[in-house]
């Protein structure tokens, strides 16, 4: 099974008229409220640095969209934490509240795709400087909003000394508890059970404090997710909690897999795809930034059995795939070991 991606796509382009988006706009984040659809994409101008914003943009059937505003309404706050990016949102609602987690850099990250893979700008820093400031390293935070145009920053959710972004936090409380999804980039070896970048899984019962111990949740089985991380916010369904996640291959390229999750208890795995569901096959998800080849979801929305995904194309695009649901958490359970 593979999601069938919309023939107008991108939906989202960068715009020439905005200098903070006039290269980038891409994995946005996703909600539907009040009958209209909302993303929340990544932005980034033509400037040298590289700074990365969030912008929205909303659309009434999911498929056209219009920004609301010729501004981000999250940009990086000079001479703090995440004064260099904030980007690849991931957001959830809580009663009347949004809670949106997403990734930043200290400084931004310079021209990136001009460099080999991984590799970005790093300032100079004497050797007492904390890590997270030699080597730029990315984190996650989190901010709150309640009309999706104002945000409150309440600040950083991962160890700032370790590389640790696709962070997700489950839409309710499992048992009284918060559940977080994240993906640690330094923890792989023998003492973490697997040799490549993973999806871990933990839990709080505060949104900013989770200093617990992360299980390990999901590593790559498959040729063609030699690293995983998560993707999607999960969804709740009568089989389980539906996550999409990615995985990246020994040539770099991004697809997208699929899993289900133990209602009571996340930390347990029930059904993973041993197949993808997608991946990158056009020019716009080949030929962009990212010269790989990548596809990227970071957002979600279910109308009665729909499921729209929306995701980042080759770093420079926003898109959408849609699929029934029904029919995806089928071929979750059939194509799974």
């Amino acid at each position: 099974m593979k999601l069938k991606k919309f023939e107008g796509n991108p939906i989202l382009s960068p715009n020439p008229d905005n200098t903070w988006e006039n290269l980038v706009v891409c994995n946005p984040a996703a909600c539907y409220e009040n009958g209209k659809f909302y993303l929340l994409y990544r932005a980034a101008g033509n400037d040298k640095e590289h700074y990365i914003h969030i912008g929205l943009a909303v659309s009434d059937d999911g498929f056209n969209f219009k920004r609301v505003s010729d501004k981000p309404v999250l940009s990086p706050t000079p001479d703090n934490f995440d004064a260099g990016s904030v980007e690849d949102p991931r957001i959830v609602k809580f009663d009347d509240e949004f809670y949106m987690t997403y990734a930043f850099r200290p400084y931004p990250p310079g021209r990136y795709w001009e460099n080999d893979y991984d590799v970005i700008e790093t300032p100079e820093h004497n050797d007492f400087a904390p890590k997270c400031l030699r080597e730029n390293i990315g984190n996650t935070a989190l901010a709150v909003t309640k009309d999706l145009v104002n945000f409150k920053k309440i600040g950083r959710l991962t160890h700032p000394s370790l590389d640790d972004r696709d962070v997700i936090i489950f839409p309710e409380k499992i048992n009284g508890k918060f559940y977080m999804l994240h993906r640690p980039k330094n923890f792989v070896g023998a003492e973490y059970g697997t040799d490549y970048p993973s999806i871990w899984i933990k839990s709080s019962e505060d949104l900013m404090s989770w200093d617990v111990p992360s299980k390990l949740l999901l590593k790559g089985e498959e040729e063609w997710e030699v690293k995983v991380g998560g993707n999607t916010p999960p969804i709740k369904t009568e089989s389980g909690w539906l996550l999409l996640y990615h995985g990246v291959d020994k040539n770099f390229t991004y697809r997208v897999g699929a899993c289900l999750l133990d209602l009571d208890d996340p930390s347990k795995v029930l059904y993973k795809t041993q197949h993808f569901i997608m991946e990158p096959e056009t020019s716009y998800e080949k030929n962009g930034l990212y010269k790989w080849g990548v596809v990227f979801p970071t957002g979600s929305v279910v109308l009665n059995d729909e499921l729209y995904v929306y995701y980042g194309a080759s770093d420079q695009w926003c898109c959408v795939a849609t699929c029934k649901l029904s029919e995806l958490i089928d071929f979750v359970k059939k194509d799974s070991k």
